[in-house]
């Protein structure tokens, strides 16, 4: 049996892998100057954020201006950071995000479709959290790259679907459901989608009657992926929605939209006692997601890292990831009083000092 490798060293392979395309670089925030931005006028988008990348680079700079209260006098306790997920029990609330299409990041000739979703799916099992499964111009109904992960994986998924045409969704769900997938979902603002607007695949901005006919159509819970204003929030709350992801897709599909971290504490205080909120968007460590769930979040989502974690170690590499997510988070909170979950609170957060 080969040794395990580390994170490092992961992340290493990733980026020789990547070369050209992502620097891997310790401080992945969007800055101007990194090899993802670099793209040209029209050309793919790949790792990097849309138009001047203010979007990537904002979600980043959002949760800097929070530092966190070191509080250590009282006894000593370990952590618990399991996290109770639609009734299944996980060992954080940290998820692999519902990133899709490594074509499109340019990174097909490093990793297959095929094998970027079990690397998601089963590292998140094996790490013992949860892996969502995305949708990109490759897939249709009959080519479902990331239900097959989670069916193999006995439904132990997500399943989020673009907002296509209402019939396609509703088709999808149907699959998501046939395989015990935990929960389904839509990226709403993958109405702006550059991969599949320049590939033909039609996305539609979506109704609140759209939303509603979707949840009506299954028994699974349904997500809203893509809220970034109290608007949207309340529309998925009445529509029956179990949860939302305040989400801004990684900066890439809107320039100069807010970073999720500043815009999470008002439509999480507003909704969180009546729908699952989950955030995503420039959150690198376990350090950043105490940060968000202090400011309301229920559990993370994400994208960018399990992308280059799968590249560089399949699905040892996803599971080596989380697992220093799980390290990180379960530290944060030693050092800052916080016991469990259910202890974390605005009051660990210092702003902008």
């Amino acid at each position: 049996m080969s040794e395990k490798k580390t994170l490092e060293e992961i992340r290493g392979i990733a980026q020789k892998k990547l070369m050209g395309i992502c620097g891997v670089y310790k401080i992945c925030d969007g800055d101007s100057m990194r090899i993802c931005q670099g793209q040209s006028y029209g050309k793919p988008l790949r790792f990097g954020g849309i138009g001047t990348g203010t979007s990537f680079y904002n979600n980043v700079d959002a949760l800097k201006r929070y530092k966190l209260k070191m509080r250590l006098i009282g006894e000593h306790f370990e952590a618990d950071t399991t996290y109770n997920f639609f009734g299944n029990k996980l060992s954080m609330p940290i998820m692999g995000a519902s990133v899709a299409g490594v074509n499109s990041f340019g990174g097909n000739e490093v990793i297959t479709e095929k094998e970027f979703c079990r690397a998601v799916v089963l590292g998140c099992k094996e790490a013992g959290t949860v892996g969502w499964r995305g949708d990109t111009y490759t897939y249709s109904l009959d080519n479902t790259y990331g239900i097959d992960a989670i069916s193999e994986a006995n439904g132990w998924g997500v399943k989020i679907v673009k907002p296509r045409e209402q019939d396609t969704i509703i088709k999808f769900y149907q699959k998501a459901e046939k395989i015990g997938c935990i929960a389904v979902g839509i990226d709403i603002d993958g109405c702006g989608s550059f991969a599949m607007s320049s590939h033909g695949k039609p996305v539609f901005r979506k109704s609140f009657n759209d939303i509603k006919q979707l949840v009506a159509s299954t028994n699974l819970p349904v997500i809203i992926k893509g809220v970034m204003c109290l608007e949207d929030a309340l529309a998925a709350v009445k529509a029956g929605a179990s949860a939302i992801v305040i989400s801004n897709h990684g900066g890439r599909v809107l320039d100069h939209t807010p970073g999720t971290a500043s815009v999470l504490m008002d439509i999480a205080s507003k909704v969180k006692d009546k729908v699952r909120v989950f955030v995503d968007g420039g959150i690198r460590t376990g350090y950043d997601v105490l940060k968000v769930l202090a400011l309301g979040a229920e559990a993370v989502l994400i994208g960018r890292d399990i992308v280059r974690a799968a590249v560089g170690g399949g699905i040892e590499g996803v599971c080596i990831h989380m697992q220093y997510l799980q390290k990180t988070l379960a530290k944060a909170m030693k050092m800052t009083n916080c016991r469990n979950l259910n202890e974390i609170s605005s009051e660990i957060l210092l702003y902008n000092i």
